[in-house]
């Protein structure tokens, strides 16, 4: 009699990679040192097998075997979850042991792998397998397999072969083809910490890839790795390898893919910096779509923390994202002598300032108490502060709009009710700015300690620069001939302006240099040959208004439509440029009105053609009367600025009065409608892209899940398209911001929804960057012939019925007529009845005629429906004919 077998040896581990169909990796929970792995065959079976690639050491090639993938699907998902298993090595294994595995940690409960595989036909019993006595329960699984034809027994074998995909074109056309847009992917191999070997989904192209943004330490497979090489590497392998994930793919370097991989549990860069197993690379984060500024905080937390390979880090230097260090922008104006607001790639404007240098500085004479002096009434430091106006006018002569190039040196931080201040390097034409300014003694250099990194990147060269200056005696270091100017500023008196108006109108053409622009068409001017400033308004166009504060300090007043476009236009024009000015006349308040060129263009004609101002009725006895009518004229056609909803009325031709009547056009479009206004008009989305909207939304609220704004870091302005945080339901949507009230309260328009809400500023963000391009998915639209009741009441009533019968259901929608809104018809598809017809029917709204041929069929069909309603004193008609009232014993007029 034999011995009873012992019992098995159950072992708990931790799956973390599936060679095939039939093999497993799984490591043990480490005593102490690395955690030890086990390679585990399957016992008893074998399962097709997957592809083979060529490789320095195979030259042989194979395709997938049936259901090769899909056996090693059904394993993969283990990947990371703690098993159960059994192992035992034969004699002639080196490595690998054979044993069984269960989906858990209870071998009664859980599913044994290997009979799941069978069940389902991923694997069969191996060969010479069918005769063991062992094997007998494997056996059996396999006939019910054979015989319900599942997975390899079934018929359509060659429909389950992977094909697995060679990208032959160029690298950056693989790039090119996703632009940006996460891509499904599966690791499967960690060459380092930022290195893996990956496989696209669905089209299984199998790349390598590098992670944006940072660099891991190398593991050298014939020599010593780097310090923490091994450590980032198992980091990496215990996150991702073979998990699904989401890579976007940002550029090429040297034929390997850089791009950054997407966890459910956030960007793993991120985590890799975080736990100093990595470190920042410039040229990789300048390519990252997004995210380059998390992982710089992330490597900056770790070097603070002074973990793994920051344990000797000791700060020297100014941290600045790649993305924001360097840069070329077009110089919009000169601040002072050391400062410049510029014009940013994305058309934002940004202040920077000169790093290291100090404009010149205003000498304060102490009165005879040793307290200094107050500042005179009226001084200007621009003019009265000796070297400031020169200093200020080289800059302004050498840069100001044209393009420069920006290194951002280091960013000083707020102090003292100051804000916050980019520090930079500018060069303009080969020349160093801040050098250029303080080689003429129109700047002094900034001394720092010696521990101060906070400095330019050409101190040095500074600091020979001015070396120079003072040993030649020029600008500020200067001992004598300090410049002076005297300025007459007649702004706001109009006494004054009485004095230069009739030289300056005698003059003709007159040089000026525009120093403000407060609106699209108003300006102060500054003209050197009468050393005056004045206030200068555009003649001949009428032009919108930028936001402005309210008289009397109550707060800002709204910019009216388009205010804030012409303001922006006008200082993109003119702005500290030399313009000429032909002065015409001036009003009550001292202000001049007149004509201003730059470069030979008319800045009221340029306002006019591009809509951002209309024709004035005094410009129809100017000069330039032409030339503005024919820009409104071409402004209206192009149907921009303050004409995008302008309606052209055509006038009808005799041609057109003898042509034949054309029969009413039915297109029917697919609507959803979303909002039914109090007046009766309502907003509808076309059913054909909500797709669109919903990827859309996706993309809105997944980059409010990943980077949540900061409450009271976007300041609304009229127009203006943003994102705003719904009340119902705290999500967010596109919106569009139509009235600021003065308690700070914003009256908005949800544009794919066509939904109002007034809601505090502090629920308003800036849109994601490209979002806010996307056309509104919500249109206005106005029932054909059909008008609403005047009384309150009775016109909420029909309100009631007309949102219950189309709120958020599909209908038929034709457009009858064009206009602001589009007069429609609606059809539910389901009973095919006309919704608005059936309004008029009921007795809820009155039939609204049109003089249109086309219609006249339509007409008739609504005249019949209001008839029925008549003669059945339905609602509106229950007292009797409601026209009545419109006879002429009761005033009306014939």
């Amino acid at each position: 009699m034999s011995a009873p077998a012992p019992a098995p040896a159950y072992k708990i581990g931790i799956v973390k990679q599936v060679l095939s169909g039939d093999t497993i990796v799984i490591r043990r929970q480490p005593q102490g040192g690395p955690p030890p792995e086990k390679v585990i065959a399957l016992s008893g079976i074998t399962a097709p097998k997957l592809a083979r690639q060529k490789t320095p050491n195979n030259d042989t090639e194979s395709k997938d075997e049936p259901f090769a993938w899909e056996a090693r699907e059904y394993l993969r998902k283990l990947v990371g979850r703690e098993v159960i298993f059994t192992a035992d090595k034969p004699p002639n294994s080196a490595t690998r042991e054979y044993g069984c595995v269960w989906t858990g940690k209870d071998p009664i409960k859980d599913d044994n792998v290997i009979e799941v595989l069978l069940t389902e036909g991923l694997a069969k019993v191996r060969d010479g397998g069918r005769n063991i006595p062992q094997l007998k329960r494997l056996v059996e699984l396999e006939d019910v397999a054979k015989s319900q034809g599942k997975g390899i027994w079934g018929p359509d074998l060659q429909d389950h072969v992977r094909e697995i995909k060679t990208w032959t074109d160029s690298p950056k056309a693989l790039v090119a083809k996703f632009n940006g847009k996460p891509v499904k992917a599966i690791i499967e191999y960690v060459r380092d910490g930022s290195t893996v070997r990956l496989c696209l989904l669905p089209d299984f192209y199998q790349i390598t890839l590098m992670l944006s943004g940072i660099r891991c330490p190398a593991v050298r497979q014939d020599g010593e790795s780097e310090p923490y090489a091994e450590e980032a590497r198992f980091f990496l392998e215990s996150k991702l390898l073979q998990r699904d994930v989401e890579v976007v793919l940002e550029s090429v370097n040297n034929n390997n893919y850089v791009g950054t991989i997407l966890h459910p549990q956030g960007n793993i860069a991120e985590a890799l910096l975080r736990q100093g197993f990595a470190r920042c690379v410039d040229w990789s984060l300048a390519v990252m779509k997004s995210g380059a500024s998390s992982l710089r905080s992330a490597e900056k937390a770790a070097k603070e923390a002074r973990i793994r390979i920051w344990t000797n880090y000791v700060s020297n230097a100014p941290i600045i994202a790649a993305k924001d260090k360097e840069f070329t922008a077009t110089v919009m104006e000169v601040v002072n002598g050391d400062a410049l607001v510029v014009k940013m790639p994305n058309n934002t404007q940004k202040k920077i300032f000169l790093a290291s240098i100090r404009p010149p500085r205003e000498k304060n004479n102490p009165d005879e108490e040793g307290k200094n002096s107050p500042r005179p009434k009226g001084f200007k430091p621009l003019y009265d502060i000796p070297w400031m106006y020169e200093a200020r006018e080289f800059l302004r002569k050498k840069v100001i709009g044209k393009r420069v190039n920006v290194t951002v040196d280091y960013i000083q931080p707020a102090k003292d009710n100051f804000p916050e201040k980019s520090c930079c390097t500018v060069v303009a034409g080969g020349v160093n700015l801040a050098e250029a300014l303080v080689s003429k003694g129109y700047a002094t250099v900034v001394r720092y300690r010696n521990d101060n990194d906070q400095r330019s990147s050409h101190y040095d060269k500074l600091l020979e620069a001015e070396l120079k200056a003072q040993k030649a005696g020029i600008g500020v270091h200067a001992k004598k001939d300090i410049p002076t100017h005297r300025i007459q500023d007649t702004s706001g008196d109009s006494a004054k302006s009485k004095k230069f108006f009739p030289f300056l109108k005698r003059a003709q053409k007159t040089e000026a240099t525009v120093e403000f622009v407060a609106s699209g068409s108003r300006m102060r001017i500054y003209i050197p040959k009468e050393s005056v400033l004045v206030t200068f308004l555009l003649a001949g166009i009428n032009c919108p208004r930028g936001s402005r504060p309210a008289i009397g300090g109550g707060g800002m007043q709204s910019a009216e439509p388009f205010g804030e476009e012409a303001l922006q236009f006008t200082k993109e024009k003119c702005l500290q440029r030399d313009v000429v000015v032909t002065i015409e006349e001036m009003d009550k308040a001292g202000n001049f009105i007149g004509w201003l060129w730059n470069d030979n263009e008319n800045l009221s004609v340029a306002l006019v053609e591009h809509g951002l101002a209309t024709m004035h009725h005094t410009a129809e006895t100017s000069e330039f009367a032409r030339q503005i009518k024919t820009a409104e004229e071409n402004a209206m056609k192009r149907r921009i600025g303050l004409w995008r909803d302008y309606v052209e009325v055509e006038k009808e031709t005799e041609k057109e009065r003898n042509a034949p009547i054309q029969d009413r056009t039915v297109k029917y479009e697919k609507v959803v409608v979303t909002e039914v206004t109090e007046e009766g008009n309502f907003y509808a989305q076309n059913v054909d892209l909500g797709s669109k909207l919903e990827n859309l939304m996706d993309r809105i609220h997944q980059e409010f899940k990943n980077n949540a704004p900061l409450p009271g870091s976007y300041v609304p302005r009229r127009g203006h398209i943003c994102a705003a945080r719904y009340t119902s339901d705290e999500n967010w949507y596109r919106a569009k911001v139509e009235r600021i009230t003065e308690d700070k309260m914003v009256h908005i328009y949800y544009i794919d929804y066509g939904n109002r809400e007034i809601v505090p500023a502090a629920r308003l963000a800036p849109l994601p960057p490209g979002t806010e391009l996307e056309p509104a998915y919500a249109s206005e639209f106005t029932l054909c012939c059909v008008k609403f009741p005047a009384d309150p009441e009775d016109r909420s009533e029909a309100v009631a019925v007309f949102s219950s019968d189309t709120l958020n259901r599909k209908l038929l929608l034709n457009v009858e007529t064009r206009g602001s809104p589009p007069c429609v018809t609606l059809v539910d598809p389901n009973t095919n009845v006309d919704i608005g017809k059936n309004l008029i029917k009921e007795g809820l709204v009155l039939m609204e005629p049109l003089r249109d041929h086309r219609l006249m069929g339509l007409v008739a069909e609504y005249r019949a429906a209001q008839e029925h309603a008549k003669c059945s004193r339905l609602n509106l008609w229950r007292h009797g004919d409601i026209t009545d009232d419109d006879a002429v014993e009761f005033g009306a007029r014939r």
